[in-house]
């Protein structure tokens, strides 16, 4: 698997997958060299993007590999990519999220990610099941 920033010929694989984004946001995470592309065999198999918190504390927002992809270590090599890309910028530390509900967290602490913490968005526009922080020092 190759992992190479996001350019503008990934757009429409980019937002096939990821509702959360618009034509601003993905410029900006070209631009910056905050988003990822996963390839196998010259195919786009996953993506993943990060932001910045407080300026000094990288957190992944979205990680997605396709389903004929998963469970096949193409999640764990990219983390590992973007944890080396991180500290290759000096970061100390990175932070990741996941739903309670969703097995991610299970690969999370495989690859040495610390529980820390959690927020409850009831009753709110945001309204999910809780949402579980890690972090790792790099």
């Amino acid at each position: 698997m190759i992992v190479k920033y996001m350019s503008q010929q990934d757009k429409d694989f980019v937002m096939s997958i990821d509702k959360h984004t618009d034509d601003n946001s993905y410029d900006k995470r070209v631009y910056t060299k905050t988003g990822y592309i996963m390839w196998e065999t010259g195919v786009p198999i996953g993506l993943m993007h990060y932001s910045v918190l407080w300026d000094n504390l990288p957190f992944l927002n979205f990680i997605f590999v396709d389903k004929k992809y998963r469970n096949k270590g193409f999640a764990s090599q990219a983390l590992v990519f973007w944890e080396n890309d991180m500290k290759q910028q000096g970061y100390k530390m990175t932070l990741i999220s996941t739903q309670v509900d969703e097995e991610a967290q299970h690969l999370y602490r495989k690859l040495g990610y610390i529980d820390c913490g959690g927020l409850i968005f009831n009753h709110t526009p945001f309204d999910q099941p809780m949402e579980l922080f890690f972090r790792k020092v790099l």
